[in-house]
């Protein structure tokens, strides 16, 4: 619970620092949580990649992208995403011993059962797709928060196209 509420941090800092910085990063949508990312606003973006520890989360986060979107009730993977897991089966397939968990989520609209199903769908499809690029599929597992855990917290079009997302998550190992 506490690691959690040490990304959200991570997160909201990462977003404030690195605004500026975003518009030149080449992550287009995949975006960046901030697990474990400096608190500096002066960091780059460039400085931030060149800070993380290859094979972790913000490694992923920031030289690859751990998120990809969907639009409204839909599991389909767009172009932009299937370019984000291309750059994700890469990522993996460099680092052969690390395992992902891929969180399927949806925004506040829709019943709390039928969210959970749909972000079943939205994993389970980023899942598929990276399997098809090679990575193996004991290596990845899948958990859906429905509408549990938006990104955002708004109530309009803006918030939900944030919270309609799948997100691949480092596995901590201990």
């Amino acid at each position: 619970m506490m690691l959690k509420a040490l990304r959200v941090a991570g997160l909201l800092l990462l977003l404030g620092a690195c605004h500026h910085a975003s518009e030149e990063s080449t992550l287009g949508t995949a975006g960046a949580n901030g697990a474990g990312a400096p608190t500096d606003s002066s960091v780059t973006g460039t400085e931030l990649a060149n800070k993380a520890q290859p094979g972790t989360q913000q490694d992923l986060e920031v030289n690859v992208g751990d998120r990809v979107y969907f639009t409204y009730d839909s599991s389909s993977l767009d172009d932009t995403a299937r370019k984000t897991l291309e750059r994700q089966a890469a990522w993996l397939q460099q680092f052969p011993t690390v395992a992902v968990t891929i969180e399927g989520h949806c925004d506040e609209r829709g019943t709390r059962e039928y969210n959970i199903a749909l972000g079943e769908r939205r994993a389970s499809a980023v899942k598929s797709y990276l399997q098809g690029l090679g990575v193996q599929p004991n290596r990845m597992l899948t958990i859906s928060y429905g509408s549990e855990r938006p990104v955002d917290p708004g109530h309009d079009e803006q918030a939900w196209a944030q919270n309609r997302r799948a997100v691949t998550v480092v596995n901590v190992t201990q």
